[in-house]
């Protein structure tokens, strides 16, 4: 069956229209004429591309097509950008709101910080690299090019670490994170640690120049702590601690959420994490983090004592999830930011709506949760001011947005 591609679905495949209904293949794009396996139902990926779009190009990665990281390597820059432009405009529709959405804020190949690699065991050999599209085969790689240079760079010493760390019946991860004083490394589901293995991973982290090591938990090494900047306040990162994942965006989204919350005499940051946000108004604001990780708490509260001229923080341990903060808690405060996971802060955009706390910065990385939390906010009084999508997942069908809402 020869079908032409017309659109391209939320994750990134290509969608045509098939006697059965849509038919979704992978690496497609809108233009691209492609023949399809008689012995294949619709949904399946076996096709032969017959005739290409005008809006292809060559993939940045030898990978592209197998490693599952990237979807849209092969779309060129005007497709790509109204595609990840179009996932915020699209779930705003579907949730009921009328709004105008900011022109997408871009990232850079070779800019991403922080990459979680899988590897596994396969018969003698030892793979390690990421998962395939919707799929738990790893492919190996040589190369990323989303990542920063000293992440490429190291992908040799990864591949020597890891097949000293790795259990035969279950796969390993290893979260590598550039910090500005070197490479940050957290292992976990690894093997059960002999002295002998600890003191061979020690020296190799040590002879690479590695930061710091730690195994589930555990810190093996550091040579030196791990620090981030958060637009001049050095936080040392707890082993695993969550980052965004490219400094560019995340100053993006900070200067954002800081021209939305200034005047703001006292701010509240849920989901603060180690302090993306909070730590930088503390410049202007008083700051009440609310964070359910105790070692994130911990290293805002160190960043902020060791750093000259901020305001007061506070900080609190708190299940945001089972606990959403209280109406009427809420009301001390003259702004409040959230950066939930991709399930969203139903809860808490309940008790934020009947608080009539003055301005809110929402940021997400799910379109479709943020849509209907800000429905929650819309309804309870709020104003939308603008809202913008920020592209750290190069090449993927992820996206980020920043919603600026007022008290109407």
């Amino acid at each position: 069956m020869r079908v032409t591609i017309d659109s391209l679905g939320a994750r990134g495949d290509g969608v045509a229209q098939g006697g059965e209904g849509p038919i979704y293949l992978p690496f497609t794009l809108p233009g691209d004429v492609v023949e399809i396996a008689a012995d294949r139902p619709a949904g399946h990926s076996r096709f032969e591309l017959v005739e290409p779009s005008p809006t292809r190009r060559e993939p940045a990665c030898p990978h592209f097509g197998t490693c599952g990281g990237c979807d849209l390597q092969h779309a060129n820059d005007e497709l790509y950008r109204s595609f990840k432009h179009g996932l915020v405009v699209t779930a705003l529709q579907r949730g009921g709101i009328d709004a105008e959405v900011a022109p997408l804020v871009a990232c850079a190949p070779h800019s991403r910080r922080r990459v979680t690699l899988t590897a596994v065991r396969v018969g003698n050999r030892m793979l390690l690299g990421y998962n395939a599209a919707r799929s738990n085969v790893v492919v190996p790689i040589t190369a990323c090019p989303i990542t920063l240079p000293a992440i490429e760079a190291a992908l040799p010493f990864l591949r020597r670490l890891a097949e000293l760390l790795i259990d035969r019946k279950r796969p390993l991860k290893l979260l590598v994170t550039a910090t500005t004083s070197g490479l940050d490394i957290a292992a976990s589901d690894a093997a059960r640690l002999v002295e002998k293995t600890r003191q061979r991973a020690v020296a190799l982290a040590l002879e690479a120049g590695i930061a710091r090591l730690s195994v589930s938990g555990e810190i093996l090494v550091q040579a030196r702590p791990p620090v981030v900047d958060f637009s001049g306040v050095a936080v040392e990162l707890p082993p695993g601690a969550f980052l965004q994942a490219v400094g560019s965006v995340e100053a993006a989204m900070a200067d954002l959420v800081l021209a939305h919350l200034a005047g703001a005499k006292r701010v509240a940051d849920f989901f603060s994490g180690c302090g993306t946000f909070s730590l930088r108004l503390l410049r202007k604001s008083a700051v009440h983090a609310v964070e359910s990780e105790a070692s994130a708490l911990a290293a805002q509260d160190r960043a902020q004592r060791a750093t000259k001229g901020l305001k007061p923080l506070t900080t609190e341990r708190r299940d945001l999830f089972r606990r959403p903060v209280p109406a009427k808690e809420l009301k001390r405060f003259d702004g409040i930011v959230f950066d939930p996971p991709r399930s969203g802060a139903e809860g808490l955009a309940r008790e934020i709506a009947a608080s009539g706390v003055a301005r809110v910065a929402a940021v997400s990385c799910n379109p479709t949760t943020l849509a209907r939390d800000l429905k929650i906010l819309l309804d309870g009084g709020y104003r939308l001011s603008s809202i913008t999508p920020l592209d750290q997942f190069l090449w993927s069908h992820h996206v980020e947005a920043v919603a600026l809402l007022d008290r109407a």
